[in-house]
C-alpha cells in the first residue's frame, strides 16, 4: 500500500513538472486608439503566447507610473503543429487582444513573468517579459508615436550542418531605426541572458544567423528585445503640457554581431550598458546619463517632492542640454524556441530542406488589404527528398490556413473595422518530412497594410453564375467600354450586356471569362476579376491595370454548385479582331457514322469502361478561309480550364491517350475523334471532356495550326501592323460523363451480401462469448482456490 501511494505520489510530481514545463515564447505590441470622452487614452494590447498547449496565456500588469487597466480580453488560436522536439507532443501560439484604458499619454511599463520554459539546453527556465512604450505626440509626424510590429514563427528549427541567415520581423509605421538585441537584465528580459553558442546577431538590421553548434533534442530558448530609436531629434508632447526630446541612436553605439554576452553587471538598469561612460556618482536620479554639460537651453521649473514621477523632464540642470545618448522610444519582448537537429545529406534548399518558388512573396513585402474584404497569401514551396507536409504562420486573430489541390498553401486573413489604418506582419515556414526527420524552409514574413474599401462591389453567388455589381464611382471614371473580365473573348462575358447607368454588372458563368478555380478539402472556390484591358488581346506590350476589382464565390463541396454542372453545355460564340464571330460547337455522338447525335436531354451521358466515345468539334465563321485547331483536350471533375486534376487526352497537338483515334472531316473547320471510356470517369461523380481550340488562316506555314504536333513553347511572334493570322485560343467543353452503376443480373447480390454479413457477425458474437464465458470461469475458479476453510471443516 505505501508503494502504491508513493508511486502515486511520484506520477503526481511528475505531472506537475511536466505541465509547469509549457512556455515556448511570445510577443507584444501596443496600439493607440484614442482618447475617451473623460480625456483618458485608449489603447490595444496584442499578446502572442506559445504553449504546449491552447488553454494558457499570459497575464500582464502595469509597474511604475501611469498604470491604467484591461477592459477586456479576447484570446484566438493562431496556429498549431505537431512537429515538435521529442519530448514534447504540440506547440500551440494563441492571440490575446486587450483593450485598456490609460490615465494619460504618458509613458508606461507592462510586465509578465513566470515559470516554465519548455526543456532548454541554454539553461532558461523562468521567462520573463518586460515592455515600455510611449504614447507621446511626435513633432515630426504630428502623430502618438507606435512602437514595432514584431512577428516570428514560434518554433523554428535547422539541421546542425547548414548555416542559415533568419531576417526578423521588425517594420516601424513612423519609420524609426529598429534594433533587435539580446536580453541583459536578469529577472525582467531574460532568464539566461547570454545569446547562445553558434549564432551571431546583427543588432541593426534584426538578423540571425545560425552558423554551427552540435545537435540536441532540447531548444534553445531564445529572449530578445525589440527596440525603436529616431532617426533624428524629435520632441515627444504630452496633454499636460510636458514634452522630452529624444534623440537617434548614435553610430558609435551600433552593434554590428556579438556571440558572447553582453555585459556581465546586474546592478545596473537595463539601458546601463549602451553607454561607455555611466555617471561617477550612484545618488543621481536614473536618467542622469542622458545629460553631459553643454551651454545651451535650461528649464526654469524648480522640483519638489510633491511633483509627479515624470518632472525630471524639466528639472533645473545649470547650463545643460541632452547628448546624442537616447532611450529607446518603446521596447518589447520577442521569444521563441530553437531546435539544432542531426545533420542532413544536403544543406541545399530544395533537395530536403523545402525551397520558396513563385507565387511566395518575397521577404518583407508589403501587401494591401481592405477592411472586411478576405485577402490572399499564396505560399508555394518543393523539396526533391522530402514531403511537403504544413505551413506553420504566426499573424492576427482570425488569420487561416488552407492547402489547396495543387499542393499550395493560402493564408487567408479578413480584416476587421477596428484594423483600418494599422499594419500587421505575418511570417510563415514551410515544413517537410523524410520517414523521421522533419526539416523547414527559411522563414519569410510580409506586412498586410490595412486601408479603407477602394471599390464598392456586390457579390452575389448562384448554382451556376456569380454576379458582381461595381458601383461606377469605383472605377475614376472609367465605363464598361474600357474593362473588362479576364477573359472577354466569348461575347456572354461583355461588360456592356448587363451593365446600366450607375453600376457596372457582370454575370460570369462558373466555367467561362477566364474564370479560376481552386479546391481544397472542403471547398470550391471560382475566381474572376474586372480591369482594365487593351482592346487588343494579342498585343505584344501590355501595361499594369489602371483598377483591379477581384471577386470570387466559395461554394462547400458537400453543397451543391450542381445546375451548372449536370446540364448540356451551349455552342461558343467568339468575336476576335481579324476573325469577327465564329461559333464553336462540341457534341457527342452515338457512332463512328457522326450522324445521330445525342440529344441535350440525354446529359450526363452513361458508359461502359471499354466503350468508346465519339466526338466532334466544329466552328462557323464570318470569315472565309480559315481553319480551325484543337491544341489540347483533357477530362476533368469540373468543367474549367483551370482545374489542374486532368487527364489527358491531347496535349499540345499531339495524341497522349493511347485509345484515342482522329476521325476525316469534310473541312478544316470540324475535328472528329472518338477514345474508350476510361477509368478516370468512375473517379468520379461526373467529368467533363474540355479542349482548347484556336482558329487560323488557311494554308498559311507561319501559323499555329500548320505545325500541328509540338512541344516546343515558342510562338510566332508577330508586328501588331502586320495581318491576324491566327487566334487567340478559346476553351470549349460538354459533358456531364459518367460510368454505367454495374448490377448483378440475378437481382441477389445485395440480399446475399447482407446475409452474409448477418452470418460473420453471429459467429464473432458467438465467438466473443465464449471468451467472456472462459475468463468469468476461471475468475470464480480462481477466487474458490484462495478462500480460507472454515474452522469445523477437517
Amino acid at each position: 500500500m505505501a508503494s502504491a501511494v508513493l508511486l502515486l505520489l511520484q506520477l503526481l510530481l511528475l505531472t506537475s513538472l511536466v505541465s509547469a514545463s509549457h512556455h515556448w515564447g511570445g510577443t507584444t505590441s501596443f496600439t493607440y486608439k484614442g482618447r475617451n470622452p473623460d480625456g483618458t487614452v485608449k489603447m490595444s494590447l496584442r499578446t502572442r503566447d506559445t504553449y504546449d498547449n491552447c488553454y494558457y496565456y499570459h497575464y500582464w500588469y502595469c509597474y511604475g507610473s501611469n498604470c491604467g487597466y484591461a477592459n477586456t480580453r479576447v484570446r484566438s488560436q493562431i496556429d498549431t503543429s505537431t512537429n515538435t522536439p521529442s519530448y514534447e507532443n504540440s506547440w500551440c501560439e494563441t492571440e490575446t487582444v486587450e483593450t485598456w484604458t490609460l490615465p494619460s499619454d504618458k509613458p508606461f511599463n507592462l510586465r509578465s513573468a513566470s515559470c516554465c520554459w519548455i526543456s532548454t539546453r541554454n539553461s532558461v527556465s523562468n521567462w520573463n517579459f518586460d515592455s515600455h512604450m510611449d504614447f507621446g505626440m511626435r513633432s515630426d509626424t504630428r502623430q502618438p508615436n507606435k512602437s514595432p510590429d514584431i512577428a516570428i514563427v514560434p518554433f523554428l528549427r535547422v539541421p546542425q550542418n547548414c548555416p542559415r541567415t533568419y531576417r526578423l520581423a521588425a517594420f516601424d509605421p513612423d519609420g524609426d531605426r529598429v534594433r533587435c538585441r539580446y536580453g541583459n537584465q536578469q529577472g525582467y528580459e531574460c532568464d539566461n541572458c547570454h545569446l547562445p553558442s553558434g549564432f551571431q546577431l546583427d543588432q541593426d538590421s534584426c538578423t540571425l544567423r545560425y552558423q554551427y553548434t552540435n545537435s540536441d533534442y532540447r531548444i534553445f530558448g531564445f529572449e530578445m528585445v525589440i527596440e525603436d530609436y529616431a532617426r533624428g531629434t524629435i520632441d515627444l508632447f504630452y496633454s499636460d503640457g510636458s514634452s522630452v526630446r529624444k534623440y537617434p541612436l548614435p553610430s558609435r553605439m551600433k552593434r554590428q554581431a556579438y556571440t558572447t554576452a553582453p555585459p556581465t553587471t546586474t546592478s545596473n538598469p537595463w539601458w546601463w550598458w549602451q553607454t561607455t561612460t555611466a555617471p561617477t556618482t550612484t545618488s543621481n536620479p536614473w536618467w542622469w546619463w542622458q545629460t553631459t554639460p553643454a551651454p545651451t537651453t535650461t528649464t526654469t521649473t524648480t522640483p519638489t517632492t510633491s511633483n509627479p514621477w515624470w518632472w525630471w523632464q524639466t528639472t533645473t540642470v545649470p547650463t545643460t542640454r541632452q547628448s546624442v545618448s537616447s532611450t529607446p522610444l518603446s521596447k518589447q519582448p520577442l521569444q521563441f524556441s530553437f531546435l539544432v537537429d542531426p545533420p542532413v545529406p544536403s544543406c541545399q534548399e530544395g533537395l530536403y530542406l523545402p525551397k520558396f518558388v513563385a507565387p511566395t512573396p518575397s521577404h518583407g513585402a508589403r501587401i494591401t488589404a481592405e477592411v472586411n474584404k478576405e485577402v490572399e497569401i499564396r505560399v508555394k514551396a518543393t523539396a526533391a527528398y522530402s514531403s511537403i507536409q504544413n505551413i506553420i504562420f504566426s499573424g492576427p486573430t482570425n488569420v487561416t490556413k488552407h492547402r489547396d489541390t495543387n499542393n499550395d498553401f493560402v493564408i487567408r486573413w479578413t480584416p476587421a473595422e477596428d484594423d483600418l489604418g494599422e499594419q500587421y506582419p505575418i511570417c510563415f515556414v514551410v515544413e517537410s518530412v523524410s520517414g523521421s526527420s522533419a526539416y523547414q524552409s527559411e522563414m519569410r514574413c510580409v506586412l498586410v497594410e490595412i486601408q479603407r474599401h477602394q471599390i464598392e462591389a456586390t457579390v452575389t453567388c448562384t448554382e451556376s453564375t456569380m454576379k458582381v455589381e461595381v458601383d461606377k464611382t469605383s472605377f475614376f471614371g472609367l465605363t464598361e467600354d474600357h474593362l473588362r473580365l479576364s477573359d472577354p473573348s466569348n461575347t456572354i462575358c461583355s461588360l456592356r450586356r448587363h451593365s446600366n447607368s450607375s453600376h457596372i454588372v457582370a454575370i460570369v458563368p462558373l466555367n467561362e471569362c477566364g474564370t479560376q478555380i481552386e479546391e481544397d478539402d472542403d471547398y470550391l472556390i471560382f475566381k474572376n476579376e474586372i480591369t482594365t484591358g487593351s482592346d487588343d488581346p494579342n498585343a505584344l506590350i501590355t501595361r499594369k491595370h489602371l483598377v483591379e476589382a477581384r471577386f470570387y464565390c466559395q461554394y462547400p463541396k458537400r453543397g451543391n454548385v450542381t445546375l451548372n454542372f449536370k446540364v448540356h453545355r451551349k455552342n461558343v460564340t467568339v468575336w476576335e479582331k481579324g476573325f469577327g464571330t465564329f461559333t464553336y460547337q462540341f457534341e457527342f455522338y452515338q457512332s463512328n457514322q457522326f450522324r445521330a447525335m445525342f440529344s441535350p436531354n440525354s446529359y450526363p451521358l452513361e458508359y461502359n469502361v471499354g466503350d468508346r466515345i465519339y466526338m466532334q468539334l466544329d466552328a462557323s465563321s464570318s470569315v472565309n478561309n480559315t481553319e480551325m485547331f484543337v491544341e489540347s483536350c483533357r477530362a476533368a471533375p469540373y468543367d474549367n480550364p483551370n482545374y489542374h486534376s486532368t487527364y489527358s487526352i491531347i496535349e499540345n497537338g499531339c495524341n497522349v491517350d493511347p485509345t484515342l483515334q482522329i476521325h476525316s472531316t469534310p473541312n478544316d473547320r470540324e475535328f472528329r475523334f472518338s477514345i474508350e471510356a476510361f477509368k478516370f470517369i468512375g473517379l468520379h461523380d461526373q467529368v467533363y471532356i474540355s479542349c482548347t481550340v484556336m482558329m487560323c488562316e488557311a494554308g498559311n506555314p507561319n501559323t499555329r495550326c500548320s505545325r500541328g504536333c509540338s512541344n516546343s513553347t515558342m510562338h510566332n511572334f508577330r508586328n501588331k501592323r502586320e495581318a491576324v493570322i491566327e487566334s487567340g485560343k478559346h476553351f470549349v467543353s460538354q459533358g456531364p460523363l459518367r460510368l454505367k452503376r454495374e448490377a448483378d443480373p440475378r437481382g441477389g447480390s445485395a440480399v446475399n451480401l447482407n446475409l452474409n454479413l448477418v452470418f460473420v457477425a453471429g459467429c464473432l458474437l458467438a465467438a466473443v462469448g465464449m471468451v467472456c464465458g472462459v475468463i468469468i470461469y476461471k475468475t470464480k475458479t480462481s477466487r474458490v482456490k484462495y478462500q480460507p476453510l472454515p474452522a469445523y471443516e477437517s
